[in-house]
C-alpha cells in the first residue's frame, strides 16, 4: 500500500510549520523524504559496526564490508542487473555522468565527434559535455522538444545521420514530467553506432526499470531521490565498456598494485571507487531499496500516475495557470507550471506559509526554460507518500496566492 497508509513511515511528515500548518511536501523531484527504516539502518551502522570497508579482518570491518557489498547487490537486482560489479557507487547522478565524460569521453572522443543530447536535459547532462567540448573540440547537438513537451523523434532520426559517438538523455524530465520512450531511443542510437547513456534520476525512484532489458550502455541514478540518503549514487555500465575505460580518480582502493614506477588498477567495480566510500550511505541506500521493494514499484508507479492525473486536472481548473509538458496520460508525478502575472518565487514563498513545499526556479534546466521563453516555473512533484488531499491543499494554496496578488 502507498499514499496515506505509509505516511507514518516518514517521521518528517508528522511535523508542522508556520503556526501549526501541516507539512505538505511536494518537492520530491529535488529530494525525497526518508522512511524510518533508512534512518535506523544508518544509525545502527554508526552505533554498532562503524569501520572502514575492504581493509580489515577484524569483526567490525568484516561486518561493515558485508553490509556495504550487500547493498550493492540489492541495488543491482532492483534495476535488473545480474552482475553487481557493473554497479559503481558514486556521489550522485551528476558525478556518474561526469565520470563517463572524463573517463570514456576523454578516451574515445576526437575533435569533430558528435555528442547528442536533448533540449530537456538537466545541467548535469549538458555542462560536462560542454567542458569536454572546450578540451577536445567535439560537437554537441540537441534533439528538439515539441510544443507539447515530448522529444521530436523525427528530429532524432535526422541527427543520427551525423553518426554521433554518444547519445545521452534523461529517462524522465525533471521539469516537464515527460516519460521518454527510452527503449526506442536506445535501439535507434545503437543502430546508428552510438553508445547510450541514460539519466535515470527521475525514473528509477518512480517506475519499474530493468536496465538489462533497456540495453543502455550506461545508466545513472541517485539514492536521495528514492527514499535513500544524500551523497551516494549509482553508475551502471556494461562490463566491456567499464573494463576498457581508465580510472576516474586515483588513490586508495582503486588500485591492485602501486610501485615506484607506476600502478595497476583494481578490478571492477573498485577501479572507479577511489578512497573511503560513503559506507553509511550505501547501507542506507540498501535499506531504501528494501523499503521500495516491499511496496512494489508497480504499485508506486500506479499510485503516482493516479496522482499526476488528479493534479493535472485540478491545476487545469486554476485561472491563469499553464502546465508545462504533455497531458496527464504521458507524464509522471512532476507538474511544472506558470501562473499569469505572478513570479514562481512569490508563489513558492506564499505556499510555504501554508506549509506547502514546492520548488521555484529553472530546476537546473535553463536551456529548456529559454526554449519555453519563461525565466522560471513552479514545480510540484509527488511521490509515494503524497495523496489527493495534498493536491487539494495545493489548489487551495494557489487560490490564496491569486487572492493576494489580486
Amino acid at each position: 500500500m502507498v499514499g496515506e497508509t505509509i505516511i507514518r513511515d516518514f517521521p518528517i511528515l508528522a511535523r508542522t510549520l508556520h503556526q501549526d500548518k501541516k507539512l505538505i511536501y511536494l518537492d520530491s523531484a529535488a529530494t525525497s523524504q526518508k522512511p524510518i527504516r533508512v534512518i535506523e539502518a544508518m544509525d545502527a551502522y554508526y552505533h554498532l559496526t562503524n569501520a572502514n570497508v575492504h581493509r580489515g579482518i577484524h569483526t567490525l570491518a568484516e561486518k561493515s564490508t558485508e553490509d556495504y557489498e550487500s547493498a550493492r547487490k540489492r541495488i543491482a537486482n532492483f534495476v535488473g542487473v545480474n552482475d553487481e560489479k557493473q554497479i559503481i557507487f558514486t556521489r550522485n547522478t551528476t558525478e556518474s555522468i561526469n565520470l563517463i565524460a572524463k573517463s570514456w569521453g576523454q578516451q574515445n572522443l576526437q575533435p569533430g565527434d558528435v555528442v547528442l543530447l536533448t533540449e530537456m536535459e538537466h545541467h548535469s547532462n549538458i555542462v560536462p559535455w560542454y567542458m569536454l567540448r572546450e578540451e577536445k573540440d567535439i560537437r554537441v547537438e540537441f534533439i528538439r522538444v515539441t510544443s507539447d513537451g515530448e522529444l521530436d523523434l523525427e528530429h532524432l532520426k535526422s541527427l543520427l545521420k551525423f553518426a554521433p559517438k554518444l547519445v545521452s538523455f534523461m529517462h524522465v524530465s525533471n521539469v516537464l514530467g515527460t516519460i521518454n520512450p527510452a527503449k526506442e531511443i536506445v535501439r535507434s542510437a545503437h543502430e546508428a553506432g552510438a553508445i547510450v547513456l541514460v539519466d535515470g534520476a527521475q525514473s528509477v525512484p518512480h517506475m519499474p526499470v530493468d536496465i538489462t532489458e533497456l540495453d543502455a550502455d550506461f545508466y545513472a541514478f541517485s539514492a536521495h531521490k528514492m527514499c535513500g540518503p544524500t551523497g551516494i549514487g549509482i553508475l551502471y555500465g556494461k562490463e566491456g565498456l567499464l573494463e576498457s575505460m581508465p580510472p576516474f580518480l586515483g588513490g586508495g582502493d582503486m588500485i591492485r598494485k602501486v610501485t615506484f614506477e607506476g600502478f595497476k588498477a583494481n578490478d571492477l567495480p573498485y577501479k572507479f571507487e577511489a578512497g573511503t566510500p560513503a559506507i553509511a550511505e550505501a547501507i542506507g541506500f540498501g535499506a531504501a531499496i528494501d523499503y521500495l521493494s516491499s511496496l512494489g514499484m508497480d504499485a508506486i508507479y500506479t499510485h503516482e500516475k493516479q496522482l499526476a492525473s488528479y493534479a493535472y486536472n485540478a491545476l487545469s481548473e486554476v485561472n491563469g495557470l499553464e502546465i508545462l509538458g504533455p497531458g496527464a496520460d504521458r507524464r509522471c508525478g512532476v507538474l511544472s507550471f506558470t501562473l499569469e502575472g505572478i513570479h514562481p518565487h512569490d508563489i513558492a514563498q506564499l505556499l510555504d506559509q501554508e506549509g506547502i513545499a514546492v520548488r521555484a526556479g529553472h530546476h537546473c534546466a535553463m536551456p529548456l526554460h529559454d526554449k519555453l521563453m519563461i525565466p522560471a516555473s513552479t514545480r510540484a512533484s509527488m511521490y509515494l507518500y503524497n495523496t489527493n488531499q495534498d493536491i487539494e491543499a495545493l489548489i487551495l494554496g494557489l487560490r490564496k496566492v491569486i487572492e493576494v496578488f489580486n
